[in-house]
Order: C-alpha cells, then sequence, then structure tokens
C-alpha cells in the first residue's frame, strides 16, 4: 500500500465481514474441495463420515423441536474446524484472479488502487462484483453492516459509492484490523489512543 501512495495512486481498502462463515460452509461443497485438494480415498470417506448423521434441536421453556440434520457447518470447537474453514475459502482468491485478497478466519480484505479515484472505484465495485459470484456460488454472504471500505490518498477524496448486491456499504475514516485500529492517514492516532484508554 505504501509503495502505491509513494506514486500517488488511490487505494481502497475493502474490509469484508463474512455473514455466519463458519455456520454456512455447506459440507457437499468442502468434501468435494477436499477431493480437489487430494484428500481422496479412506481420508475423504472419513471427513464425509464426520460430517454425516449431526443432528441439533432447539429447547425453548423445556419444550423440544424436531431433530434436524446438520448439512452445513464446520464443528464449533473442534481442532478441524479453523482447518476445514480455510479449506472451504482457500479458492476465494480465484474470483479476483491477480490481486491479493487478505484472509484471516473470516475477515477478508481487499485492496485496490489505480490512479485516480474514479477508476479505483469502478475497479472496486467490479471486483466486489466477483467476490459476491463467489460467495454466492459457495452458499455464504456478506454482513453488510460490518462490511466497510476506506480510502487511503494523500489528497482527500470523496466521490466515492461502493455497493454489494446493490446495497451501499459504509465509507470510514478508521477500522479495526486484526487488532489493530487502521485511520485513513495511516497515523495510528485511533489505536495509540485505544490502547491508551485500556492501559
Amino acid at each position: 500500500m505504501y509503495e502505491n501512495l509513494d506514486k500517488h495512486n488511490k487505494v481502497i481498502g475493502i474490509y469484508l465481514d463474512l455473514q455466519k462463515a463458519f455456520d454456512v460452509a455447506n459440507h457437499g461443497t468442502l468434501l468435494h474441495k477436499l477431493h480437489n485438494y487430494g484428500i481422496r480415498g479412506v481420508a475423504l470417506d472419513w471427513f464425509r463420515n464426520y460430517f454425516s448423521k449431526r443432528y441439533q434441536y432447539t429447547t425453548i421453556n423445556g419444550v423440544n423441536s424436531e431433530l434436524t440434520a446438520v448439512t452445513c457447518g464446520v464443528p464449533r470447537g473442534s481442532a478441524l474446524g479453523p482447518v476445514l474453514f480455510l479449506v472451504y475459502v482457500n479458492d476465494i482468491k480465484n474470483a479476483v484472479p491477480g490481486d491479493q485478497i487478505k484472509l484471516f478466519a473470516d475477515d477478508t480484505n481487499l485492496f485496490v488502487s489505480g490512479c485516480t479515484i474514479g477508476n479505483t472505484n469502478f475497479n472496486s465495485n467490479v471486483k466486489l462484483n466477483k467476490l459476491c459470484d463467489w460467495l454466492i456460488a459457495n452458499k455464504s454472504s456478506v454482513n453488510i453492516e460490518k462490511t466497510s471500505y476506506m480510502i487511503f490518498s494523500r489528497d482527500k477524496a470523496n466521490e466515492t459509492l461502493l455497493c454489494i448486491n446493490n446495497h451501499v456499504i459504509n465509507k470510514v475514516s478508521s477500522c479495526r484490523y486484526l487488532s489493530v485500529i487502521i485511520d485513513d492517514e495511516l497515523k495510528w492516532t485511533d489505536h495509540i489512543n485505544h490502547v491508551y484508554k485500556n492501559l
């Protein structure tokens, strides 16, 4: 990002929050991806068995609902859960070839740069549409309320509008990224103030 700013390019950082990411991983799709990554034979049968015969029910005021088969989601609290989720989302990079999508658990980030803010805004929307196509194909979605974007630029530019499925995403001047608060001027003031208050 610094390299682009030094070249006086505009950079838009997009911070996506995948909605209920660990709960929507489709078992059939996950098994297919495991097969594509080389997990086959007995090992794949083991995973198929691991996902099968899982049921859940809800209890309200002592009344239980019917048992329902669980066909999606990675088991929470298990050692395999985070690994299986990473396998499930690993190919998201193919949605926007040539761009580096930053992934950490269910936090997905994309940084788009360009010579003008108009061009960067346009390219950002194109890439967001491609990401949305991947999410739909993988039975996932974005939490619009927790998704935001930030403009990194030497000069202030306000003429931007990013959308996901015709929903406008929030433009922010700072946001939390992997427990660090980043601001659009890269001054770290918000993060320092946050740490100071906690101390």
